[in-house]
């Protein structure tokens, strides 16, 4: 009986396999006190930690405000858009 070479998967490198970042970046319209309303109000961070990230926005001109899928960061980045903030996607480590 012939033999029957058979066909191997091809390894596909998916992109949303790689951990994904939001960032919320400063601008120069909000006022700390609300973006650090946003965070404790959308991310349910603590008023301490809301405090941290809003400073790194507002002194280092941008924090990274969660990470996981590239799904779930797009869906955060548009809430952001929703309540006024500035914000992006990347994968994480860029």
């Amino acid at each position: 009986m012939p033999r029957i070479a058979e066909r191997s998967q091809p390894t596909l490198s998916v992109a949303s396999d790689t951990p994904w970042v939001a960032i919320v970046w400063n601008d120069p319209v909000n006022l700390m006190s609300y973006v650090s309303y946003v965070f404790r109000s959308y991310f349910g961070y603590t008023a301490v930690e809301a405090e941290r990230l809003m400073l790194a926005v507002h002194l280092e001109g941008k924090a990274v405000v969660a990470s996981g899928t590239r799904e779930e960061m797009e869906r955060h980045v548009e809430a952001m858009h929703d309540y006024g903030l500035w914000a992006t996607l990347a994968k994480s480590g860029e």
